[in-house]
């Protein structure tokens, strides 16, 4: 390839037997027509691919579609991944309903340029020739296509094929692949099994790169395979980039979990959905004038598939008429992979014709029709193209932090793109970033300021109606002043509070500056309380309640004191009920030890005299002792570990 042009597809549309196929087979050398049952009959039934070379020495992919009106769904599926058409009208019929439809659907792709081939022109002469090149102009000014070449050709006589040839490279220069990305995203368009090699698939590569040894999962059914060769126009390729025709070898499936219509993604990129918002434009095709009423049934196609759905438009309006445009929420009764950006066909339900189409603005929009400000605002940016501002209307929509996987899935659109934007909006102070550890949630500071300011409301409340608190447990506090958040998305923003001097966080408890020090106060004065009568009662307590009495504590303040002292290591739970001031315990280990030093008897009869109390609280005690490795029992008798 001479020329550094990124690769390119071109793509047939045109009437039944204007001379597609044999077009393609003058400029090629290969026939498209691949099915018996289509040389018999002469006509294109299934997509064709072959190869082009033009002048400068650049390959392109091509694809064959078929021109019978029963075989447009055929043709929508072939054109989804075309940047060039080639239009074929023979200059013997001139146009006709499948050119008109086809153009349509060329259109409503956004396929943005088009080399018309007027063909059979062995067949009329030169001034029908010259009138056919007219009509053809003035019919083209009202679509995008008003510039395009027109070129005679007779595909019997070759006549023309080498200017077709030319035009189409004209045609490529500057041009860009439509669809870009850095994840893998191909439609299938064949499916079929090399013996030795397995389960093959084809299709036009959108975004991304293909290699082999690479995962991709087939959607919607989510399962996954590893490519195991890659080809690119019949030869084995190293790597595949987008925009080129290619066939993926996948040995991990059968032809029975694979069909035409799947879809090719990297793994997790792609969640398919059952509605999308939409820019629809309605084409009447067909030439009734008749309004497209909301509500009404239709046929979806989007990338090689097509579903049924239902096309709801936005706000209450009621209808479109033929070249009107509106916002519309396509309800679907199969999901699709669908992406932000995504072309998509319109088929009336029936009898079956284009109806026009549009973009997909949001892949995972709510169920509703009537927009709120900020919906309107995120796709409004979405139809401008403008992903920044669509992602930070996203985040300003949510009432609670949202991850970028969050943003990413609702929009469709692939998740490091949402996080460039994210770093982007982060960078410029516009939205906030929380917490250090993936998955990072972003926000508004309006959110953080509204939730800290709650916090601090809500802790100042509590202290007021328990002054003897030190604080409330999280998820108390998150019911009371942030019901919608998860515990995450609270954690987050409470450590928010922290910083802001708003809140403390006190052994799990939550309270407020102010007060926390004058209730952490009294906590200690209590703890103190029990531990001066713990010591007093030494080896000998009284039953719990009784001891948090002669402290002068009720049951659940004593409660708190004596968790409070366990946990900080001036109290040891002995046994289930049995609670020893830490102090007590080690003196009773001093006192076993100098008794079996002194070489005295290491029953317990002996060791609860050494320690000074009685059998009920020796046995727990001594038992504690062996737990701790401080003595090893053998038999009735004990000795140090």
């Amino acid at each position: 390839m001479n020329a550094p042009a990124p690769d390119l597809v071109l793509g047939t549309a045109g009437h039944i037997d204007h001379g597609k196929s044999s077009l393609v087979l003058a400029l090629t050398g290969t026939d498209p027509d691949r099915l018996a049952e289509e040389k018999k009959r002469g006509i294109t039934i299934e997509l064709g691919f072959a190869q082009l070379k033009l002048p400068n020495g650049r390959t392109m992919g091509v694809v064959d579609v078929p021109g019978h009106e029963r075989f447009v769904r055929q043709m929508i599926a072939g054109s989804t991944g075309i940047d060039v058409a080639l239009l074929v009208i023979a200059a013997d019929d001139g146009i006709m309903p499948q050119t008109i439809e086809h153009v349509a659907v060329l259109q409503t792709l956004g396929v943005p340029r088009c080399v018309v081939a007027l063909t059979k022109t062995d067949l009329v002469d030169e001034e029908w020739l010259a009138f056919m090149e007219d009509e053809v102009r003035a019919w083209l000014t009202d679509t995008p296509y008003a510039d395009a070449a027109i070129v005679p050709v007779s595909n019997r006589t070759g006549e023309g094929v080498e200017d077709v040839r030319q035009a189409i490279q004209d045609a490529c220069a500057g041009a860009t692949h439509l669809r870009q990305g850095t994840q893998l995203r191909m439609p299938v368009d064949r499916v079929f099994t090399i013996k030795g090699a397995g389960t093959v698939v084809t299709g036009t590569l959108w975004s991304g790169v293909a290699e082999p040894g690479q995962t991709v999962e087939v959607l919607p059914q989510g399962k996954t395979s590893r490519i195991r060769s890659v080809q690119m126009h019949g030869s084995e390729a190293k790597a595949a980039p987008a925009g080129n025709r290619v066939a993926l070898n996948l040995p991990d499936l059968s032809t029975d979990e694979l069909q035409p219509g799947d879809f090719l993604a990297t793994p997790g990129t792609l969640t398919p959905s059952d509605r999308f918002d939409a820019r629809l434009t309605y084409l009447d095709t067909i030439g009734r004038g008749k309004p497209f009423l909301t509500g009404t049934r239709v046929h979806i196609a989007h990338g090689t598939r097509e579903v049924l759905g239902r096309v709801l438009f936005a706000d209450g309006l009621p209808s479109l008429m033929p070249g009107q445009s509106a916002i519309a929420q396509i309800r679907l009764e199969e999901d699709l992979p669908l992406s932000t950006g995504d072309r998509f066909i319109m088929r009336t339900y029936s009898p079956v014709s284009v109806a026009g189409g549009g973009q997909v603005l949001q892949a995972h929009p709510r169920r509703r029709t009537n927009l709120r400000a900020g919906e309107q605002e995120q796709l409004q940016a979405l139809e401008r193209g403008n992903l920044q501002e669509a992602v930070e209307s996203k985040v300003r929509q949510a009432n609670a932090p949202i991850t970028a996987a969050d943003i990413a899935r609702a929009i469709g659109v692939a998740e490091d793109e949402a996080r460039t934007c994210l770093g982007a909006a982060v960078r410029a102070r516009r939205l906030a970033e929380l917490g250090q550890t993936e998955p990072a949630l972003f926000t508004t500071q309006s959110v953080v300021q509204k939730t800290v300011a709650a916090i601090e409301r809500t802790l100042i409340a509590f202290h007021a109606a328990n002054p003897k608190a030190v604080g409330v447990g999280k998820a108390e506090l998150a019911r009371s002043c942030a019901p919608h958040m998860d515990a995450a998305q609270f954690d987050l923003l409470l450590d928010e509070a922290v910083r802001a001097g708003k809140a403390v966080v006190v052994g799990g408890l939550v309270g407020h500056p102010s007060a926390v020090g004058a209730a952490q106060a009294a906590k200690d004065q209590e703890a103190d309380q029990l531990l001066a009568e713990m010591l007093r009662v030494g080896t000998t307590p009284p039953p719990l309640k009784y001891l948090f009495k002669q402290a002068g504590l009720g049951q659940a303040e004593g409660r708190q004191a004596l968790t409070a002292l366990v946990r900080a290591g001036r109290a040891q739970r002995v046994s289930e009920d049995l609670f020893l001031a830490t102090e007590t315990v080690d003196a009773c280990e001093a006192a076993i030890r100098a008794h079996l030093d002194a070489g005295g008897e290491g029953t317990v009869a002996a060791l609860k005299d050494a320690m000074g109390t009685s059998r009920k609280f020796a046995v727990p005690i001594l038992e504690y002792f062996d737990a701790h490795g401080v003595t090893k029992r053998d038999g009735d008798l004990r000795r140090l570990a």
